[in-house]
């Protein structure tokens, strides 16, 4: 997946480890039957963190959730276990086995229960064995390490088909600091906390209170925008740990540069894994992003972006590479968006070129021929200008394919 460069921002390597004092391991612990998959992720820093997260707003909630809400309650945390495999969820003892992780984890790591972030992501409804993750606790905890970023990214995986991990270093106040994430989700993905686990890491020195504001305001414009199939699953999460090693000053106002720097830096980091995320959903061979400008305000951008990007009929047609415009409109003007239909402009663009299929809410003259090119890529850009005000947006999203129903239906066995 190509990765989205910003001015003042490196794309570095190493994923959670990037940032200073964090270290990672995965290992298989056997939760899966698949001995070549690892099942059990562990992210600890070198000393306590100031930490955020953000929650599905599934009714139905994981029981990992429900645990880490409580353990975040002092805004505090330290270290992050999440297995794969089983959703942890749905089960009459599911808080308990949550809250035994956490003793697990903080038992192997000399750290109190409380500081560690718990998650689960899988199968919904089945009973999770804790007796394999007592049994590798020990092996994980040893095997973390300052280069095992990408082990931990591969062992919360689900269907997803490659790890997704970006981080990003940028100066603050003087001095060099990095922002890193992984996450995965590739199923069950829809707005409102996608269907997806975070896990993010930065060695800015950060207020909890003021990280939590980055972090809802940011995921709305990312995680938000994202959406595979409509479902919104039982366990999104997405927490941060800052643990200030990087040496700036604190940053406790979000009335200040620095603040706007971080924040710029921390979407630039979920914005990637957002393309991530709606690239490789299930059965996907097409990367979808759909672009709204002239809006009435920001949010009517937002729901018209969403609308057409969660399009049944337009997911299928880009994975048949037809141009089928008219699908773009309907989901437009079903969105229930303030706009005027009589103005849409919209434009498909990819790598191999632009072309514009409707003006003022009508169809105009093109090639199918340079659509069908311009389809072909795995990228494709719906740009859609309304011309009723200066609200703009992006969500991302994919193609529906034959594959996506054979993933589900039999997922479960």
């Amino acid at each position: 997946m190509r990765m989205i460069k910003y001015e003042g921002l490196e794309l570095v390597s190493g994923g959670v480890c990037a940032p200073k004092g964090f270290k990672a391991a995965g290992v298989h612990c056997g939760i899966r039957k698949n001995r070549a998959k690892k099942d059990l992720a562990m992210i600890c820093s070198d000393q306590l963190c100031d930490a955020a997260a953000v929650y599905t707003q599934n009714l139905v909630k994981g029981a990992p959730i429900l645990v880490t809400q409580q353990n975040l309650k002092n805004g505090k945390a330290q270290a992050v276990i999440v297995n794969s495999g089983n959703a942890n969820t749905c089960n009459a003892d599911g808080e308990a086995k949550a809250a035994a992780m956490c003793e697990i984890a903080g038992k192997a790591l000399n750290l109190p229960e409380e500081d560690v972030i718990v998650a689960s992501t899988g199968v919904i409804g089945q009973v999770l064995e804790l007796e394999p993750i007592v049994s590798h606790a020990e092996e994980l905890a040893k095997a973390l390490s300052y280069e095992g970023g990408h082990d931990a990214a591969n062992a919360i995986l689900t269907t997803d088909t490659c790890e997704k991990e970006v981080a990003v270093r940028f100066e603050l106040a003087g001095k060099t600091c990095t922002i890193a994430g992984m996450a995965k989700g590739s199923g069950m993905i829809h707005p409102n906390m996608a269907t997806m686990l975070c896990f993010m890491t930065t060695d800015a020195a950060i207020d909890h209170e003021v990280l939590q504001k980055a972090l809802s305001t940011v995921v709305n414009d990312t995680f938000n925008m994202v959406s595979v199939d409509g479902d919104t699953s039982t366990n999104d999460m997405a927490s941060i740990m800052a643990n200030g090693m990087a040496g700036n000053p604190l940053i406790d106002s979000v009335e200040s540069e620095e603040y706007e720097l971080f924040r710029e830096a921390l979407f630039a980091v979920l914005m990637n894994l957002s393309r991530m995320i709606a690239g490789d959903g299930e059965g996907a061979t097409k990367l979808l992003e759909c672009v709204v400008t002239g809006a009435v305000d920001t949010q009517n951008a937002k729901i018209i972006a969403k609308s057409v990007i969660t399009s049944n009929l337009f997911k299928c047609a880009m994975f048949g590479e037809d141009a089928n415009w008219g699908r773009i409109l309907c989901a437009i003007g079903y969105s229930k968006a303030d706009l005027d239909i009589h103005k849409v402009e919209v434009i498909l663009s990819s790598e191999a070129g632009s072309l514009q299929v409707c003006k003022n809410g009508a169809g105009v003259a093109f090639s199918e021929e340079k659509a069908a090119e311009i389809l072909k890529e795995e990228e494709i850009k719906i740009i859609v200008n309304l011309g009723d005000g200066n609200g703009k947006a992006v969500a991302w999203g994919c193609d529906l394919t034959y594959n996506y129903v054979k993933i589900n239906g039999d997922y479960r066995t």
